[in-house]
């Protein structure tokens, strides 16, 4: 089928050493051959070796724009299976928006957002979760994250669909073929055997699902919320993990009025950073408003850090704070250990059991000077054995970090749990049958075997130009 050629700018738009323009489609290199000219102006483009860089310049018409090295891939061995021709020119905006116009008037159209993937994922060269990771790559905010995108893009998640797929279509393959053929296939001691095969898939099923909170948080970040009473060195806290004075610090109680917000890594993972106002019951209007801001943040947080000012006693503040933060994951730190203590860990840890948070895994306690940077390190690795098992090694392990998959895979398991509801009732095969073929159904939307055009539009929609 032919389709049009696309060209786009495949760098970002701004003053840069490098610029490329790419083209995509039947007939790329015939266009690019009526804006390029070698040096000695006779060799043609449609006339050289597949996957080759020629130097040369782009013309338009008898103007030079450009002083260019041009690569040649022919198809099916490209990144969109169609031929394709990138520009390197040099990174200035007005000039590879002027080769762009050149290639478009001869011949190319506008590219769409995403439309070089799209055509990849259309033409068999990857399935939709292998395009939906080029996308995370760019996107990547830590090393993690760009690890775990990585892996996706290498097949660790279509790979493992497809192993899932391939039990799945056996079962119902073999359902149907005895229900036809009952002479010569028997269905003796076949609820055992699909009742063990059924629990196998809902495990694996069940274990990406829960790997998809992990993903989330190496996609995205960690969303972390600082609470505490006023001055109890929350932004100091902030300032050390950041590395520079982004928060306010005086001895004055109330300093911070608003939230602060920052993202900073920690061995590779990002943590969303927000510093709030000390909680604190007050007159003061706008302190007030910053005091309801922090007790809405530490709702919606994935970890909670407590600071406590461990030189001063507990008091009503604090109860409010615990029982606010009870039920999530949190780090106590007891701050301010190079002066004299007055609080201690026994005392904190009873406050917790009182609200019904004795959890050692919902929180930890540490001791901290953010004057004297002490605890520091302590703090990071409390971080990662909290919510990574004390390691984070992508490695062959899979993470599901898109909401799309994670949405498939739990409609996948819904149906192998009526599988094993059929089997437990001693329902006739063809049931079983049918729950089987929902489920594998469910599990090709996540490599777009079972996706409608409106849906494939959409995903690829949210890419950027030029990808």
């Amino acid at each position: 089928m032919k389709t049009d050629t696309i060209a786009a700018i495949a760098t970002a738009v701004s003053d840069s050493g490098i610029g490329i323009i790419r083209l995509s489609g039947e007939e790329a290199i015939e266009i690019a051959d009526k804006v390029y000219r070698s040096k000695n102006g006779k060799k043609k483009l449609s006339e050289v070796e597949s996957h080759t860089i020629h130097y040369g310049f782009i013309y338009d018409a008898d103007e030079m724009i450009d002083e260019v090295m041009v690569a040649v891939m022919k198809a099916p061995n490209t990144y969109t299976r169609e031929n394709t021709v990138e520009i390197d020119c040099h990174g200035g905006i007005l000039v590879m928006n002027r080769i762009l116009e050149v290639v478009l008037k001869n011949g190319c159209r506008l590219a769409e957002p995403g439309e070089f993937t799209k055509r990849a994922f259309l033409n068999g060269r990857i399935d939709l979760s292998k395009a939906e990771a080029v996308m995370d790559i760019i996107h990547s905010k830590n090393e993690f994250a760009l690890k775990s995108s990585v892996n996706q893009l290498k097949g660790s998640v279509s790979n493992k669909v497809r192993s899932l797929r391939d039990e799945l279509i056996y079962e119902i393959a073999f359902i149907e073929s005895a229900l036809d053929d009952p002479e010569h296939i028997s269905l003796d001691g076949y609820h055992d055997r699909l009742e063990e095969k059924t629990h196998h898939i809902i495990n694996e099923l069940d274990r990406l699902i829960k790997s998809a909170d992990n993903g989330k948080m190496l996609k995205d970040g960690i969303n972390t919320v600082i609470v505490g009473k006023p001055n109890a060195g929350k932004s100091s806290l902030l300032n050390v993990l950041v590395g520079e004075d982004k928060a306010i610090v005086t001895s004055v109680a109330g300093t911070t009025r608003d939230v602060l917000e920052e993202s900073i890594k920690l061995h590779g993972v990002g943590l969303n950073m927000i510093d709030t106002a000390g909680i604190r019951d007050t007159e003061d209007e706008v302190e007030k408003i910053g005091v309801e801001k922090a007790r809405k943040y530490a709702g919606n947080a994935d970890l909670i850090i407590y600071v406590v000012d461990s030189s001063k006693p507990l008091d009503e503040n604090d109860d409010e704070i615990i029982r606010l933060i009870a039920d999530k994951k949190c780090i106590v730190l007891l701050n301010k250990t190079d002066l004299e203590q007055v609080v201690m860990q026994e005392e904190l840890e009873k406050k917790f059991n009182d609200c019904g948070s004795l959890n050692g895994n919902l929180y930890r306690m540490i001791k901290t000077s953010t004057k004297e940077n002490t605890g520091i390190e302590e703090f990071e690795n409390t971080i990662k054995d909290m919510f990574f098992d004390g390691k984070i090694a992508i490695n062959d392990e899979i993470y599901i970090t898109n909401q799309r998959h994670k949405e498939a895979l739990q409609e996948a398991l819904d149906s192998m749990n009526m599988v094993l509801g059929s089997l437990d009732m001693d329902m006739p095969e063809d049931f079983y049958s049918i729950d089987l073929m929902s489920a594998y159904a469910a599990l090709g939307r996540i490599i777009g075997e079972e996706v409608g055009e409106d849906l494939v539009n959409e995903i690829f929609s949210k890419f950027c130009m030029g990808k």
